[in-house]
């Protein structure tokens, strides 16, 4: 079971950035995926963003498509960022990342959305945006 803790959150007037951390600790698998997850207040936890620990392979949400970009720090691949650029208010929400310890048959691509797939979640983050 891996342990994750994210960090980063704030408040950002809109058009404003932010940098989200996640630590992974307790990870021993060569394939697995981080993924952000976010949930706002009376809506359902939706997903943001993925990445793949085997090829670097990337994922996004339409909504954050262009503005938002996901990265391992280093080759250690135990801390994911997620960049988020031109905010808007509807991005306000608790950010949450996720570890998916295994690599589907058909790869991360068809199931890294669905929030159940994943094995492993931090405690979130806030993140406010609002003039």
């Amino acid at each position: 079971q891996a342990q994750l803790v994210e960090s980063g959150g704030g408040l950002v007037q809109p058009g404003g950035s932010l940098r989200l951390a996640c630590v992974a600790s307790g990870i021993t698998l060569d394939y697995y995926a981080i993924a952000w997850f976010r949930q706002a207040p009376g809506k359902e936890r939706e997903a943001v963003s993925c990445i793949s620990s085997s090829d670097g392979m990337t994922f996004y949400a339409d909504s954050v498509k262009d503005r938002f970009t996901i990265s391992f720090r280093d080759s250690a691949k135990t801390t994911v960022y997620l960049q988020m650029n031109s905010l808007k208010p509807e991005d306000t929400a608790v950010y949450y990342c996720a570890a998916l310890l295994a690599l589907p048959v058909s790869g991360y691509g068809p199931v890294w959305h669905v929030a159940s797939n994943y094995d492993s979640w931090g405690q979130g983050t806030q993140v406010t945006v609002n003039s």
